[in-house]
């Protein structure tokens, strides 16, 4: 048996030639589809006969694992390699029932009525319906709504993005239809009406748009303050593509917490993110929002598990702290299979 080793990209692609064939076996810190077909496996022996022929190199996704060391596999099975035991039960809270509930219909009637989107359910979350139910079991399991502030993300400028982040499950176009000019006062209406204590306004980027949508963000935040000044605003907003005018313009909204996320370390990001966007132009956005006004709390957040290392979040970490955010969440995608 023979052994060489490739690279494409950043993936590491050894190839194996066994019998003058050339069998291929790749790992990779991103998630792939299986598409080789195993021909033989000898567990006693720890080996692995596969065919690539109709499959891209980095298509392939096969771990093998010694059957008398143990290892993630246990008795020498083997499979596409996530680094879980697959023996093992998933933990309760990562298993979401269908949102359901009371205040969740209204919610969901209501934004249909009016035509508004929310990242919520654009985004496919499956956490929507402990959100809208203020954090009962509505959709985490129970069978009563919470008796917390209800929260949820309202999706400004339309549903389709101009730009298009590996991450997202937002449609995109380039030239996506105009906004609805009478969004922002439809959106602060509904909102008022819901009984919710925080609401986060955030939108597709809108590269198309002069201002980026920042005047559609501040008319939004200002009509909602006067139907309803004790509530909570959180404008989660694009780069603007560095228009710190635009970003001014939101900040002086009246809005509460200025956020805008950086999304992963700056090694990561010409591979996360759509290649307008990037990591210092927003750590620019965020430092002149905390300057632009006094006190005004600034926040972001990253994505774990794209194959950032510890040093590498730390220092996003500290840079973030050095333009003034205040707060940071960390996030991360969950992989859509059964294992």
């Amino acid at each position: 048996m023979a052994m060489a080793s490739s690279s494409l990209g950043f993936l590491s692609i050894p190839s194996i030639n066994i019998h003058g064939s050339r069998r291929t076996s790749v790992r990779s810190p991103l998630f792939c589809t299986v598409k080789a077909n195993a021909e033989a496996v000898d567990v006693e022996n720890n080996e692995l006969s596969v065919s690539t022929a109709n499959a891209k190199p980095w298509e392939v996704l096969f771990e093998k694992k010694d059957a008398k060391a143990g290892g993630p596999y246990p008795g020498g099975k083997m499979g596409v390699y996530t680094g879980r035991d697959p023996t093992k039960k998933k933990a309760e809270w990562l298993r979401q029932r269908a949102p359901q509930g009371e205040r969740y219909q209204e919610l969901k009637s209501s934004l249909s009525s009016l035509k508004l989107h929310t990242v919520c359910e654009e985004a496919q979350c499956p956490n929507i319906g402990e959100c809208w139910n203020g954090g009962g079991g509505g959709a985490a399991g129970g069978k009563r709504e919470g008796d917390g502030i209800g929260t949820a993300t309202i999706m400004l400028l339309g549903d389709t993005c101009t730009r298009g982040c590996r991450f997202c499950a937002v449609k995109t176009s380039r030239n996506p239809a105009p906004p609805d000019p009478m969004e922002p006062e439809n959106t602060a209406k509904a909102i008022a009406s819901w009984g919710v204590g925080y609401i986060v306004l955030t939108s597709v980027d809108r590269d198309d748009i002069p201002d980026g949508g920042s005047g559609h963000f501040a008319r939004t935040v200002s009509t909602l303050k006067e139907l309803k000044p004790e509530i909570l605003v959180e404008c989660l907003t694009s780069d603007f593509r560095g228009d710190l005018d635009a970003v001014a313009t939101v900040v002086k909204s009246g809005l509460d917490v200025f956020a805008h996320n950086i999304e992963t370390v700056k090694r990561l990001q010409r591979i996360v993110r759509d290649p307008r966007a990037g990591y210092d132009q927003s750590l620019l956005v965020l430092k002149h929002a905390k300057a632009f006004k006094g006190g005004m709390v600034t926040k972001s957040s990253i994505m774990l598990g794209l194959g950032e290392s510890d040093e590498e979040i730390k220092q996003t970490m500290h840079d973030l702290r050095a333009v003034g955010v205040d707060i940071l969440t960390l996030g991360q995608y969950l992989q859509g299979n059964s294992l």
